[in-house]
């Protein structure tokens, strides 16, 4: 008999090729931060707004307009300006919760002054129609530019489109110095900047233009830090070692045109119930920056 062809031994199978390791997540912050800031100095920013006086003794209070899309924090940022001066949430400015798609909840223009306790502190906040997209929608770019110069009286209503007859109880032909904006304030929210529809933004161009002829300066407050970066929400003292909230600053630099150093991130009150000293401090360090560089304007005004 013949004999029988061995079978091969099976061979052992080939290790599983190693699957490469998954690149390192990305870094959301700096190892140090990127603007320098003191957290300790509420008190002092705090005594030292209070004891400001304006350049000028003819002007009593520094008029402050604040501008920005529908939901953005126009109003709620004028609330928590107060708040942090008098220790507890206020209701100066009434504030629409229902979002940036709804329609503005300000409809006309209103100015809010300031207080610390029973003293009135010598800012006045003038508040207005938020901006849409849409060309005949929201406020008007030029009725902006004519309440930045001190023409359109509190009161005046936004919406209409149509010139203001110079005659009208609403217009002022002759603005003395104190019924006069030295800073525009753009409120931008940091959580949709990167989305803002470029109509809005030719909008702001459009009134940067128009009042940077006259030398008005202009700043930039960022809102709603916390919505836009997850480290910043669960610390605010990480807002600038964060990189998501140094690169929105950046494109709201590029998307309007203010300097980076013009550029204050905040974040406002808006579910709180008790005031907080990081959010005061980084709040009352914006209305410090606002009110010298509205002041410098105010001095070359007067040819000092």
């Amino acid at each position: 008999m013949g004999s029988s062809a061995s079978t091969p031994a099976p061979q052992p199978s080939p290790p599983p090729a190693r699957k490469p390791s998954p690149p390192p997540a990305p870094k959301l912050e700096f190892d140090k931060p990127w603007r320098n800031f003191k957290w300790d100095q509420k008190d002092a920013l705090k005594k030292c707004l209070e004891e400001f006086t304006p350049s000028n003794p003819d002007v009593k209070h520094i008029q402050i307009l604040v501008v920005g899309q529908i939901g953005a924090g126009k109003s709620s940022f004028i609330n928590s300006v107060n708040n942090a001066f008098e220790g507890r949430i206020t209701t100066r400015a009434l504030v629409n919760t229902a979002g940036a798609d709804s329609t503005s909840f300000t409809k006309e223009l209103q100015g809010y002054c300031i207080t610390s306790g029973n003293k009135t502190l010598p800012y006045i906040f003038r508040d207005i129609m938020g901006l849409e997209s849409e060309i005949l929608a929201g406020a008007d770019p030029d009725d902006i530019v004519k309440a930045v110069f001190g023409h359109l009286k509190d009161g005046y209503k936004f919406g209409n489109y149509d010139s203001l007859p110079e005659e009208d109880q609403k217009y002022n032909s002759n603005p003395n110095l104190s019924e006069q904006s030295f800073c525009l304030v753009y409120i931008v929210a940091a959580d949709t900047v990167s989305m803002t529809d470029n109509k809005l933004i030719d909008k702001l161009k459009i009134i940067r233009h128009k009042i940077s002829v006259k030398g008005i300066p202009q700043v930039i407050v960022m809102t709603k830090v916390d919505e836009a970066c997850p480290l910043v929400k669960n610390d605010l003292r990480k807002i600038y070692t964060s990189k998501k909230i140094e690169e929105k600053m950046q494109l709201c630099s590029q998307k309007i045109g203010v300097p980076m150093c013009h550029i204050f991130p905040v974040k406002n009150c808006h579910k709180e119930i008790d005031t907080d000293n990081d959010t005061d401090v980084l709040i009352l360090k914006a209305l410090e920056q606002i009110v010298q560089v509205a002041n410098d304007h105010l001095l070359n005004r007067c040819g000092h």
